[in-house]
């Protein structure tokens, strides 16, 4: 196959039947998430149908480690952000991979997102790439914390804000006037004194390689990398298709919009995660095939 003319379907909408086609033709498949699978449980995303930012990107690692009053402003938005956050449950897409995963169709999962939705959904092989928001660190001592206990402490500390109607962001975040947002008191770590941090990787810093490398060594096991509800847009999730890519492996993806990778795929389905992952996994459970 050549790098420059894959043997594609470049239709940015094929049918399911495709899809199912792909599947059926490669029963061990590397699983790549993205945003996209969690907009149905009310978590909202970050980009439009073209790939292009809807809001103002999210805080970066320097910044937050630099900066006090950016640390006031992530907690404060977060602390408004994270109940809605909290409570969402898992959708028809995490449960449709969940049943992919039982049936043995998939050979490991990595998400970019920070929800332990899959987990929720019963989802056993799951490799979270930037972290989950329910934990949060201490960067001084390294110490580990639930992100509810944390939330605890937020609105002990921050009782004039809690409770304040916010709209809710992408990854636990909230819009919120930051305007009185000095006597907002921003959280210390308990053991140390140090700088909490959630256990995420913000923008700005880097995977750890260890998880990048294990997250490789699975998809060199697989027959094929399907992408589901991702734009591909950051590099520490498209560099899983370009090795797919290099290792002759077909990719396929589900996505509402442009995707980095669209030059690399063998099928793509121009839909809502939930609806095709269901029929998806519906076929293929029923089959047995």
């Amino acid at each position: 196959m050549s790098p420059d003319k894959p043997e594609a379907i470049r239709s940015s909408s094929v049918g399911l039947a495709d899809l199912l086609a792909f599947v059926r033709a490669h029963p061990r498949l590397f699983v790549l998430t993205g945003a996209g699978v969690s907009t149905e449980s009310g978590i909202p995303d970050y980009r439009d149908a073209a790939g292009q930012w809807k809001r103002r990107q999210p805080v970066r690692h320097q910044e937050f480690l630099g900066s006090p009053p950016v640390r006031r402003r992530y907690w404060a938005r977060s602390m408004l952000g994270w109940p809605v956050f909290s409570r969402a449950r898992p959708n028809g897409a995490h449960l449709a991979l969940a049943g992919l995963e039982a049936a043995g169709r998939i050979h490991a999962l990595l998400t970019q997102n920070v929800d332990g939705l899959h987990q929720a959904a019963g989802h056993r092989r799951v490799i979270e790439l930037h972290g989950n928001l329910g934990r949060v660190i201490c960067t001084g001592c390294g110490g580990l914390m639930q992100r509810a206990d944390v939330q605890r402490r937020l609105e002990a500390g921050n009782p004039w804000l809690a409770g304040r109607a916010a709209t809710p962001a992408p990854d636990g975040d909230a819009d919120l006037d930051e305007a009185d947002l000095e006597r907002f008191e921003t959280p210390a770590c308990p053991a140390c004194g140090g700088i909490l941090k959630p256990d995420v990787v913000f923008f700005g810093d880097s995977v750890p390689r260890p998880r990048v490398e294990e997250a490789l060594a699975l998809l060199a096991e697989a027959d094929a990398l399907l992408v589901a509800g991702s734009s591909l847009m950051v590099y520490s999730g498209y560099r899983f298709c370009e090795r797919a890519h290099a290792l002759g492996k077909p990719i396929a993806a589900i996505n509402l919009g442009a995707t980095r990778a669209d030059p690399l795929l063998a099928v793509k389905l121009h839909a809502a995660c939930g609806d095709a992952l269901a029929a998806l996994s519906g076929a293929v459970v029923a089959t047995g095939a």
